[in-house]
């Protein structure tokens, strides 16, 4: 692949940490006091999620979220640091990535209504999809530098 600068598997590499950086940021500006102590995150998730067009989505929401709000805070802040630590580093990136992608299209199911939050969570889901298939943990990773997913 003939490319400016880098190469091919090196682009990738950006791409991931590109990725990783804004999971990063997306951890880094969440209030946590605020998502931890007085449940904000939750609760303005249970408002978008009761408000939702789609019953399974409502239904979901109250089965699996609601009667766990504080630890469902911490998985979600926590997952979001995960993913950008995991791919910054390249470390454990094929699971980092899946999961991000899971993530992301759980936001996007959520976030339906709201187009902002829609191209963030598309183009995301696309790069967490590129970055998968085209193994972009090949350079610049702490899996290519232990032997990890060759």
């Amino acid at each position: 692949m003939q490319t400016i600068w880098l190469g091919g598997a090196e682009w990738l590499a950006v791409l991931r940490v590109g990725l990783g950086l804004w999971w990063l940021e997306s951890w880094r500006h969440k209030d946590k006091k605020g998502w931890f102590e007085r449940g904000t995150g939750i609760a303005w998730a249970a408002d978008v999620a009761g408000k939702h067009r789609w019953a399974a989505v409502r239904t979901g929401f109250q089965r699996v979220v609601a009667p766990r709000p504080k630890v469902m805070a911490y998985v979600v802040v926590y997952a979001e640091l995960a993913l950008g630590l995991g791919l910054v580093a390249g470390f454990l990136t094929p699971v980092a990535l899946v999961g991000g992608l899971l993530l992301n299209l759980l936001y996007l199911v959520l976030m339906i209504h709201d187009w902002a939050e829609q191209g963030q969570n598309a183009m995301m889901a696309l790069i967490s999809i590129v970055a998968l298939f085209a193994m972009s943990w090949q350079v610049w990773s702490l899996d290519e530098a232990i032997g990890l997913f060759r």
